[in-house]
């Protein structure tokens, strides 16, 4: 053979190699670009979900277009048949469906009857996925949720209903807790029918740093809500209070035989004490002061209602008994079990200076006496509001009558008060309300009633005030 022949055969060769060297990197080259477009595609997914969470944010967004962001965010970069998102509810006992795609498969089982229903009624089955309630450990959602750990199914496992329509069959899905801090807030899904590719390890790796951010945005929207809602409640109470003061009296009235002052000190922003001036006819006035079990809103609400039915009853009737006997029979059907109203109810005739007392389970009145600066208890029996029908409370409460002298005192008051306690939990107690009351006998009724208040505050100091403190200071000219 000569060296021509050899030199033409290594030359074919090396063509041959080059041609097929050559086409095989151009499709490794193809392949890798392919993937590399792929990797980019599937970043720039991952950007625009992240990026609609963070504008979500930036705006005043609803509940329900989180909840779709989330799900068709999740459903488009995995290129999922369809996605849900379940939501654990206030108690944290169950799951409801917040959102599920158009085209998702059913991802918990559906019971036969509803399947019966399918073909004659097609949205008997989204009614039911979207209304059941998943209790821990119900199915897969159910069992997600209460093991908290994300799970990647593939075939015939995640097939829960046994329909018809091959669209809505389930053969491959991706279920993850939605898990921030503490708080375990629901169920992030997405699953593929049979005519879709199943999900891979590298799907199930977007989807669980997709649920995890998920879960970060659900639990700063639940907060913000929260936020807003105290907002909401807040400014509620800031108009309720409001009204509340007008309820109770802006000024003592003017009258010939008596000095009046009073003074209201709310232990919250809503109180469950209540005093008040009434006008009986031309020459009485009627003086109340309550204090209803319990504080805040409950108990502000069983007051404003008190003091109707006590000023309806008030007006032409000179027995202060008698008042509170009807108060008692009209309010008593409606107050609960376990709360009542306790109230003094005091009649001042301003032509001749008589004072009739009837007190209905409330802190004994205390009267002082200009002539010995003595201060005593008046307790005649009574027996708080609501909690007898009638016939006991008519026979136990009855008028009292008071003799004032001139510069004599009777100071109302509720247990606030007196129970008022200290950064060291020492009560106010009645020794010191009495000390502050002959201290300030001298300075009239509203010397009395700031004398009293400066102490009982001075006395608290920082410590929060535990109880409503309510005052009434009436003094014989």
């Amino acid at each position: 053979m000569s060296w021509s022949l050899i030199f033409f055969g290594l030359l074919v060769a090396s063509w041959v190699w080059f041609f097929f060297w050559t086409k095989k990197e151009k499709g490794l080259l193809a392949t890798a670009v392919k993937a590399r477009q792929d990797i980019e595609l599937e970043e720039s997914r991952v950007f625009d979900f992240l990026h609609g969470l963070g504008e979500a944010f930036s705006t005043e967004i609803r509940a329900d277009d989180l909840h779709r962001l989330i799900v068709e965010g999740a459903v488009r970069i995995l290129d999922a048949h369809g996605g849900a998102l379940y939501m654990a509810n206030r108690e944290s006992t169950a799951l409801t469906a917040r959102f599920i795609s158009k085209s998702c498969p059913p991802l918990v089982e559906v019971p036969p009857h509803i399947l019966q229903q399918v073909e004659a009624t097609p949205q008997a089955l989204q009614s039911y996925l979207r209304l059941h309630a998943i209790e821990p450990g119900e199915g897969i959602i159910g069992k997600t949720w209460r093991d908290k750990e994300p799970l990647l199914l593939n075939g015939v496992d995640t097939r829960l209903a046994q329909l018809r329509d091959t669209t809505l069959k389930t053969e491959s899905a991706m279920f993850a807790p939605l898990i921030y801090g503490r708080q375990n807030l629901g169920v992030l899904a997405v699953a593929n029918g049979p005519m879709s590719t199943p999900f891979s390890e590298s799907d199930f790796a977007i989807f669980k740093a997709i649920s995890e951010q998920s879960a970060f945005a659900l639990y700063n929207a639940i907060v913000y809500s929260q936020a807003d809602e105290k907002k909401r409640l807040d400014t509620d109470l800031m108009l309720a209070q409001d009204i509340q003061r007008i309820l109770l009296p802006s000024a003592p009235p003017t009258l010939k035989q008596f000095e009046l002052d009073g003074i209201n000190l709310p232990a919250r922003q809503m109180s469950g004490d209540y005093y008040g001036y009434i006008k009986v006819d031309e020459r009485r006035w009627g003086v109340a002061i309550a204090d209803v079990s319990g504080k805040g809103v409950p108990a502000s609400l069983i007051m404003a209602m008190c003091r109707s039915v006590l000023r309806s009853n008030a007006s032409g009737n000179p027995s202060a008994a008698n008042v509170l006997q009807k108060v008692n029979r009209q309010l008593f059907p409606d107050i609960k079990e376990d709360m009542f109203i306790s109230m003094a109810y005091v009649i001042l005739d301003d032509a001749s200076n008589a004072v009739t007392l009837c007190r209905a389970g409330h802190d004994a009145p205390l009267l002082y006496s200009a002539r010995n600066q003595t201060v005593e208890k008046l307790n005649p029996p009574g027996m708080a509001l609501g909690i007898d029908s009638g016939d006991v409370f008519d026979r136990i409460t009855g008028d009292f009558s008071v003799t004032l002298e001139s510069n004599d005192c009777l100071i109302l008051y509720t247990d606030g008060v007196t129970e008022a306690l200290d950064s060291k939990g020492l009560e106010f107690g009645m020794k010191r309300m009495i000390q502050s009351i002959q201290a300030s006998a001298n300075e009239g009724a509203a010397g009395i009633k700031k004398r009293l208040t400066d102490d009982l505050l001075n006395f608290i100091g920082t410590y929060p005030q535990n109880d409503d403190i309510t005052v009434i200071v009436i003094r014989k000219k």
